[in-house]
């Protein structure tokens, strides 16, 4: 006698109450990867698959005994269990096509998507919905109101959301969800190596920077352009926020930008009386620097982002300081040390940025 998985697809049975579970899980955990999954051509819900949700493999796909016995789970699989979406399901699982999937189950799927900062799988749902730049929009709307009414968390969270929701049209092979790319973002913001000290970054009057640096959080120009006509006191206290709800470790950067800021002018210090009344070619600064202080001058760069990178150069110090603490490369620049570049820290002495991101004080 043959084995089950021998079986062949026509005479596979699918229960109906795993397929409603599997669908009621991912909506309420707002996965449109696995919603979409169950609707694939050799998704364990399709009589005509051979997978089967029996399987081990398939384990990731139904609730636990937690999430089933949650008010949240029972409220999805009530709407999965409703005749005529179930009735949808079943016929769109016996088609030999692309699935249409349920409206209803992709608005709540994208609702949950979004309470749980999962921006990436509801922008695909409300996309597959046609609905994603309304939604946006509508986010965009309420945040603005709660700038007005001074509720700087519930604006920050609703510009979040909406610039979350953005669609990249240009992706291969078809259009994807835009997702965080503040390496390749951080590398355009420093690709120029500043001519004066005032060129960089850092160093832009506060008007300026805080176009540049909320464009760059934001990661949406259009959005951040939205906030130009805010005050520069209120623009502080969002960027604030921002940087706070993008980066639930900035307090440990701020620590390392502090002491990095005192080891940066020590060695200032000490290089500009070791050279003092000489004249030095590029070439013969590189062999003073290296004689008198070795590795110190990159030791900045390795306390600025937490550890060393061996051999590293600037850049690979920036991408990974940029992944790890995105608006710490607001605060730094470029500086050449005989032959090579390091990473320096960087402030404005008039901004009110520095303060109120606590980059000039250390906590404790």
């Amino acid at each position: 006698m043959k084995s089950d998985r021998r079986r062949s697809p026509e005479t596979k049975t699918v229960e109906p109450e795993l397929a409603a579970k599997a669908l009621a899980k991912a909506v309420c955990e707002g996965d449109i990867v696995n919603f979409r999954l169950v609707f694939s051509p050799f998704s364990p819900a399709r009589r005509s698959s051979t997978e089967r949700f029996e399987a081990e493999k398939y384990s990731y796909l139904l609730p636990d005994d937690d999430l089933e016995g949650s008010m949240v789970f029972k409220e999805a699989l009530q709407l999965v269990q409703k005749t005529e979406t179930w009735e949808h399901i079943q016929k769109e699982l016996e088609e030999k096509r692309p699935a249409q999937m349920p409206s209803e189950l992709l608005m709540v799927l994208g609702d949950h998507a979004v309470r749980a900062g999962k921006y990436t799988s509801a922008a695909q749902a409300y996309e597959l919905l046609r609905i994603r730049p309304r939604i946006q929009e509508e986010y965009l709307r309420q945040a603005d109101a709660a700038l007005d009414e001074g509720n700087i968390r519930k604006a920050v969270r609703g510009y979040r959301i909406a610039t979350g929701l953005a669609y990249n049209y240009a992706a291969f092979p078809e259009p994807l969800p835009n997702v965080p790319d503040y390496q390749t973002r951080a590398l355009m913001l420093h690709g120029q190596y500043p001519e004066r000290p005032e060129d960089c970054v850092a160093l832009q009057e506060p008007q300026s920077f805080l176009s540049t640096a909320l464009s760059y959080l934001l990661l949406d120009a259009e959005a951040a352009a939205r906030l130009g006509a805010r005050s520069v006191e209120t623009r502080v206290m969002f960027l604030k926020e921002l940087v706070a709800q993008i980066d639930v470790d900035w307090n440990e950067f701020t620590e390392r930008f502090h002491d990095t800021l005192q080891l940066a002018k020590e060695f200032g210090k000490r290089l500009e009386q070791h050279t003092q009344g000489r004249w030095l070619t590029p070439r013969s600064l590189a062999e003073e620097i290296d004689q008198a202080f070795g590795e110190d001058p990159h030791k900045i760069t390795a306390h600025l982002l937490g550890r060393e990178i061996e051999g590293g150069e600037w850049w690979q110090y920036l991408k990974e300081l940029a992944y790890k603490h995105p608006a710490g490369v607001l605060f730094i620049s470029r500086q050449s040390v005989g032959e090579r570049e390091i990473l320096v820290p960087r402030y404005r002495a008039d901004s009110p940025v520095p303060a109120a991101l606590g980059l000039l004080t250390k906590s404790g």
